[in-house]
């Protein structure tokens, strides 16, 4: 038995103990981030440099990307470091740190996709009024909207968690600190302030999930509406980069924290973790560049500048 005071470090769940298979781990999660960093590194660094795409649904992008970049940086590092030097240590104040940033970012993304979804209803059912619904102040105002309120949700979940006594180790069953994990070692009766701020969490993150759904049930009504079959295309194009990248962020989130304790398992948890916390931030860039000419044409400008500079 112990308590958080005498806690000074906890144990992140290993991958494997195997020495081989804990270095492979180690270039395939250095291959990952380095293609995380690379992708959203190139859509920020092309979004900020080209005037063409200062637009609202290129402005949001921008956040997201910084948003993902953080995130991949805030758990993947420690865990190839853990790998490469076998160990599993992190120090209590690493995963506190550890903890607000990824709780932070995590809802930040969340609300940002909510926003995005936003965008894609005005600019397909309201067109005529998108410079006035989204303009300038109007985008970052819903930018730091979701940064603060994101920023307000980890800090109290953050505090109130690590001021929870902790009864049951520090074993965590994870390969990050996450506030499940933390609430698992926690003493029975002393967690209900946690539960009562997850259930607002919780609320809140049903309120955007709905905003979504609804966004996109006006989307589909309106392109239907449109009488040319390329116009509907060109619609439907315009919110799939966003369906692609919002649907398994959702459901992979959901399976995580609501499925029913029959179905976990160790190595379950830890594949649904690496889908909802490594995938996303990787993937994004290459999803929202794949089918979007200007933003690609900004990518070839940028690539071909970085080159010719050079030589």
């Amino acid at each position: 038995m112990s308590n958080s005071s005498s806690i000074t470090q906890f144990l992140l769940l290993e991958f494997t103990d195997t020495r081989e298979v804990q270095v492979l781990h180690f270039w395939l999660f250095l291959g990952i981030y380095l293609a995380a960093l690379m992708g959203n590194g190139l859509i920020i660094t092309a979004i900020a440099c080209n005037q063409r795409l200062h637009t609202p649904m290129y402005f949001f992008l921008l956040n997201l990307s910084l948003v993902d970049l953080g995130s991949i940086s805030t758990t993947v590092p420690k865990s190839m470091a853990n790998s490469l030097w076998d160990t599993r240590t992190i120090s209590y104040t690493g995963c506190a740190a550890q903890l607000f940033l990824f709780t932070f970012l995590t809802v930040a993304e969340y609300c940002l996709l909510s926003v995005m979804a936003y965008d894609r209803y005005v600019a397909i059912c309201k067109p005529l009024h998108y410079g006035i619904l989204l303009g300038g102040r109007g985008c970052v105002h819903m930018a730091a909207a979701a940064w603060g309120s994101a920023f307000l949700n980890s800090f109290l979940h953050t505090v109130n968690t690590f001021s929870i006594p902790l009864c049951k180790g520090n074993a965590l069953d994870q390969f990050f600190c996450e506030i499940p994990q933390i609430l698992k070692l926690s003493c029975a009766e002393a967690y209900l302030r946690e539960v009562g701020l997850l259930v607002v969490s919780f609320s809140l993150a049903f309120v955007c999930f709905v905003f979504i759904v609804l966004s996109y049930v006006q989307i589909f009504r309106a392109v239907m509406r449109i009488p040319s079959q390329q116009g509907r295309c060109k619609a439907f194009s315009m919110c799939l980069p966003h369906l692609a990248v919002v649907s398994p962020y959702i459901s992979t989130g959901m399976f995580a924290y609501l499925k029913p304790p029959s179905v976990s398992s160790p190595s379950l948890d830890l594949v649904v973790s690496v889908l909802y916390s490594v995938v996303p931030p990787t993937v994004n860039p290459f999803i929202y560049s794949m089918r979007n000419q200007e933003l690609k044409d900004a990518l070839k400008k940028l690539i071909s500048w970085v080159v010719f500079q050079q030589q």
